[in-house]
């Protein structure tokens, strides 16, 4: 590929305010050293002074730019990725940034990102033929890299899809990984990530998955879709909270059940009409496309993660999403799970080479969208889930969110300031940055521009902490509600094990330690990749890997909430309790409230509260033919029987007559039914086949200008 990085360098016109005179023309002498040095292809010397530059002035996209041309230059590929990314950040609409990031992206080997990077500037500048250059270079090397992987496996007398993935769906980030050569892979993406935003975006290129679309989000908020984890598998009802904080558009739709809208700008802003499962598809496509460009064969087989306390409408709908994206989904397992598999893997063994017999261990997940406290023992490789609890709607999210409230308040014309969907969106973005800024400094500037208005303000810690103090404390009752339904004290647990983004907070560090008597926290897994290190764990032993490593692992999780059925005056029985093991198989006796009745009503809910009216319904059925008799003769056994999966299937049988039904909850309150789900499949891979063309289409528009 012929490197374009050598062409004369683009002039900066941009000026902050925040940035001194004096600094800004030591910033623009450096800058011109720089370019002098790179002429002459001294591409330390440049990369140097433009550091330098930047040192003086961080806020000049230019700058950033440059020095990514000298670190492609000296085949520093990483560095050149990251200086690219940070330009196009700083300035979305600078056509040469996405060049530097496509060319850095092509040379690192990561040929599907780069197409997408040179892709996106296209967008800016249809008829740029470097950019055009570019992409088609990066297209011949992927399918060569494609053609020369499949022809190893073949030669290893491999198959295409002997490798079962594991995904970390995540609300804010996504995961991916694999089991290969005795360990767990976690599995960069194009960019050189790890992880990979859960965001899609519907642009003039085509959909945009990923990083790339969070990027743009200030500039296309009502088509840049983010958060669907906390709507998947709710009622339309349920997500008021959610949806004030999303700037595109959902309405209710059949059944209740949330409706997400956007206009495509390649079908000449068509309204496009999806349902969340759809939505989490597109990135889990993403996660797959980026275990196949890494392995070099096709996947089709996976185990997805969710957060334990997901209710079996939205472990249903999670599957589903995983039928979309083309994945057969072997199992779904609960993300704390998950969390200790990468934890205890390597713990079975003491200092002294026997096997540890007992060790009782607390997982503390806080994600950016959901938390989870589960307890588990560890022994022998078994892997045995105690208790869990949770909130589906606690994490970094809300740190940000009330975050974002308390600067509002120092705003009198805050409604006049903020007052559109891209200014809010750049504020939460400087929020979040701000957030992540403070789990490393005691004090931070919290700062960007809202049209003419400058938002400028020194934040510390202390006054982030009493900000979210309230929500801090939310995470501390779940713990204590795992060990009292454990019946566990707190002295009992060997280990608290630290996952998920948000754990970097040091306001929650401090909570736990101070609730544990000062009793050091285990920070040995990585927060963002331990749930999808134990999934690739979980996937190995579902292909049947047999190694020192997986041979003996056994996990025993548990039902995150009761599970009954509703009896006269709306009261819930329970026939599997929370915290019960699965697999498991329950059975309860029931009876008829009325004098020759012949029929009975199953109503399966799932929660906590007495009454029906405060948990969820799950599904509904009726057994009839009954024998006539008094109230309260008829005995009807009401059978619960769990899966590995979480997912229930409940049968009612009359024990007189043998009348019998039953229910899969295959087709339950918002779910999609097998038809709804192989016309998405469809839909999906004409969408693909549309992205594809349309690239084409750009590629010979370009070619005959």
């Amino acid at each position: 590929m012929t490197a374009r990085c050598d062409h004369v360098f683009s002039s900066s016109n941009l000026i902050n305010e925040q940035v001194a005179p004096e600094q800004r023309k030591l910033a623009l002498e450096h800058k011109a050293t720089g370019n002098a040095a790179f002429t002459k292809k001294k591409f330390y010397e440049a990369a140097s002074e433009f550091t330098k530059a930047i040192d003086q002035d961080p806020y000049d996209h230019v700058f950033y730019s440059n020095r990514s041309a000298c670190y492609a230059a000296l085949d520093q590929h990483s560095k050149a990725c990251a200086d690219a990314r940070r330009c196009v950040e700083l300035k979305p609409d600078f056509v040469k940034g996405y060049s530097r990031l496509g060319f850095a992206l092509f040379k690192s080997g990561f040929f599907h990102d780069s197409i997408q990077a040179y892709n996106q500037g296209l967008v800016l500048d249809p008829k740029n033929l470097a950019l055009m250059e570019g992409m088609g270079e990066a297209k011949l090397a992927q399918k060569k890299k494609i053609e020369e992987a499949k022809l190893a496996a073949k030669m290893n007398n491999a198959t295409l899809d002997e490798y079962v993935i594991g995904i970390d769906l995540g609300t804010t980030y996504s995961c991916v990984s694999v089991w290969k050569d005795g360990e767990a892979h976690v599995l960069a993406n194009a960019e050189g990530d790890r992880t990979t935003a859960s965001w899609v975006s519907f642009t003039e290129a085509g959909r945009v998955v990923g990083d790339a679309a969070k990027r743009q989000a200030a500039i296309n908020p009502k088509g840049t879709l983010f958060n669907i984890k906390r709507i998947i598998g709710r009622q339309f009802s349920e997500c008021s909270k959610d949806l004030a904080d999303m700037p595109f558009e959902v309405k209710e739709g059949p059944g209740g059940k949330p409706i997400i809208c956007v206009e495509d700008p390649t079908r000449n802003n068509e309204k496009l009409e999806f349902a969340p499962e759809q939505i989490s598809a597109m990135v889990l496509q993403k996660m797959k496309a980026t275990a196949e460009g890494q392995l070099g064969c096709v996947i089709t087989k996976a185990v997805i993660t969710v957060p334990a306390y997901f209710n079996d409408a939205q472990r249903r709908q999670t599957k589903d999403a995983g039928a979309i994206a083309g994945l057969e989904v072997l199992r779904i397992i609960n993300e704390p799970t998950a969390a200790a598999l990468a934890y205890g893997l390597d713990k079975r063994e003491g200092e002294d080479g026997e096997s540890i017999k007992d060790q009782t261990v607390l997982v503390f997940d806080l994600g950016g969208g959901t938390f989870d406290v589960s307890l588990l023992h560890l022994q022998d490789g078994v892997f045995e889930v105690l208790g869990t609890s949770g909130d589906t709607h606690l994490g970094g999210e809300d740190f940000d969110a009330d975050f974002v409230k308390y600067v509002l308040s120092k705003y009198p014309d805050a409604d006049k300031i903020f007052n559109d969907d891209k200014s809010k969106r750049k504020l939460r973005t400087a929020c979040e940055k701000a957030k992540r800024e403070l789990s490393i400094s005691q004090s931070t500037k919290l700062e960007c521009f809202i049209g003419e208005h400058e938002v400028n303000m020194s934040i510390t810690r202390d006054e982030f902490n009493k900000v979210n103090e309230v929500t801090f404390q939310r995470c501390l009752e779940a713990v204590k509600q795992v060990l009292k339904d454990t019946g566990k004290d707190k002295s009992a647990v060997n280990e608290i094990v630290l996952v998920g983004g948000s754990t970097r907070v040091p306001r929650v560090q401090e909570i736990l330690t101070e609730y544990f008597d000062g009793k050091p926290l285990n920070k040995s897994v990585h927060p963002d990749e331990a749930v999808a290190y134990g999934a690739a764990v979980q996937g190995a032993i579902l292909a049947g890997v047999r190694d020192k490593q997986t041979s003996k692992v056994l996990l025993m999780d548990v039902v995150p909430l009761s599970l009954g059925v509703e009896c006269e005056g709306r009261h819930f029985a329970k026939v599997v309790n929370r915290n019960t093991s699965i697999p498991c198989k329950k059975k309860s006796e029931f009876t008829t409230v009325y004098d020759n009745q012949t029929e009975i009503d199953v109503r399966i809910f799932e929660g906590e509260r007495m009454s029906t009216d405060g948990n969820h319904l799950l599904g509904e059925f009726q057994v009839t033919g009954l024998e006539k008799a008094d109230q309260g003769v008829p005995k009807v056994d009401v059978t619960f029987e769990v899966n590995t999966n979480g997912l229930l299937t409940v049968t009612a049988r009359d024990r007189v007559t043998g009348a019998e039904a039953n229910v899969s909850l295959q087709h339950d309150r918002g779910r999609l039914t097998p038809e709804e789900i192989e016309r998405m499949c469809a839909e999906a891979e004409a969408m693909r086949e549309e992205d594809e063309m349309l690239q084409k289409q750009r590629e010979i528009d370009g070619v005959m200008d």
